[in-house]
């Protein structure tokens, strides 16, 4: 198989040799990628902290009592945890509908901010629903806002270009995102983390994200989160240097992965989104309506039909990503840092979703 022989090769930035292997449109051989709804080989059952949530807190975050989730681990990366996913039906939708309607609302950042003025941002689903209703299948239709979306920033923004966080640049971090995120971290054995920044991808069929590893954070004993919801994508995850070749995976719609440990600093990758593997326009996870009744403090809520008509148009041909972090332990604060202007922003519309200069860069879309 041409990726297992790639693996193997080792070498320079090996890392990036599997990263263009499966970005490529033609790239047909993906036996070698680990399905962690077959486990087997290098997978094995990872044990969560069941005690640690109630049952209604994980019902409260839209979860399953952790007792029914299935959790996996992958021989030579510790802290690696992997849960497909363990949303109760209906409940990816809440998320879906957050990451487009509310989390790209001001004063959150996103990359549109970079080139338009602020008051053409305020609104980005207002603006784009209608187009997004009535859009068809054809490429030469112009894109609405909300597909040019590639990142927004919440809580403590990432500053793109000096690659840190600042004390400075600093809105507050949405509820309902911080308690599903505490949750999926105490059940993973993480009690006390606190959900500070995010850092929300927006990808389509055409989009990848660059080979990365997660280090911006002034404290790594605490683990990175991430959430996958819409079409499929592959997730490469490497070693501490690129010179080692990475371990592919698929993520579904509704998948939560826990890099933590170890694995908190591992190099890691998306060259490639996916179609859903079941041949539908939308995961069937995602056909499931929401129970009438939630339970008293529930962070979820009811989408109208209208809402989600709008979210599974967008999710027909693209996929959500939130990474969650705990920025600063407990009691500890920023450096003093002279110089920086705390915008949090990226250089470029899509830099965030291609390969480093280290790296050959796809071309970005062109609207």
């Amino acid at each position: 198989m041409a990726a297992a022989a790639l693996t193997r090769e080792g070498g320079e930035d090996a890392f990036r040799r599997l990263f263009r292997f499966y970005r490529q449109r033609d790239a047909s051989d993906l036996r070698g990628v680990v399905d962690f709804s077959v486990p087997g080989g290098q997978v094995f059952r990872s044990q969560l902290s069941i005690s640690s949530v109630s049952d209604q807190d994980a019902y409260r975050a839209g979860l399953q009592p952790v007792s029914q989730w299935k959790a996996y681990g992958l021989s030579g990366y510790p802290g690696f945890i992997f849960i497909p996913n363990p949303f109760l039906p209906g409940c990816q939708r809440h998320w879906v509908k957050q990451c487009l309607k509310l989390y790209p609302q001001k004063p959150n950042v996103c990359n549109l901010d970079l080139h338009m003025a602020p008051e053409k941002t305020v609104d980005l689903w207002g603006q784009s629903k209608e187009r997004l209703r009535r859009k068809g299948s054809s490429k030469r239709e112009p894109r609405s806002l909300l597909e040019k979306l590639r990142w927004v920033t919440l809580g403590y923004h990432y500053n793109w270009d000096t690659k840190k966080y600042s004390a400075n640049h600093h809105t507050p971090f949405p509820p309902d995102l911080a308690f599903l995120s505490e949750q999926v971290a105490a059940a993973c054995g993480f009690r006390g983390f606190q959900a500070q920044a995010g850092i929300l991808n927006y990808y389509h069929f055409d989009s990848s994200l660059g080979i990365h590893a997660d280090e911006s954070e002034l404290d790594h004993s605490w683990p990175l989160l991430s959430f996958s919801f819409g079409q499929s994508s592959i997730f490469l995850l490497g070693g501490l240097k690129r010179e080692e070749a990475p371990t592919a995976m698929f993520m579904h719609s509704g998948d939560i992965m826990v890099m933590s440990g170890f694995s908190r600093l591992l190099y890691h990758a998306v060259p490639r989104v996916l179609p859903n593997p079941e041949g539908t326009a939308l995961p069937s996870c995602l056909d499931q309506a929401l129970s009438s009744d939630l339970p008293v403090g529930s962070v979820i809520e009811h989408s109208s039909d209208e809402d989600w008509q709008i979210c599974a148009k967008y999710l027909q041909s693209s996929r959500i990503n939130m990474t969650i972090r705990q920025v600063l332990a407990e009691g500890q604060k920023f450096p003093e840092e002279s110089g920086m202007n705390g915008e949090g922003q990226a250089p470029s519309e899509d830099s965030h979703h291609q390969e480093n200069s280290r790296a050959k860069r796809h071309k970005p879309n062109t609207d």
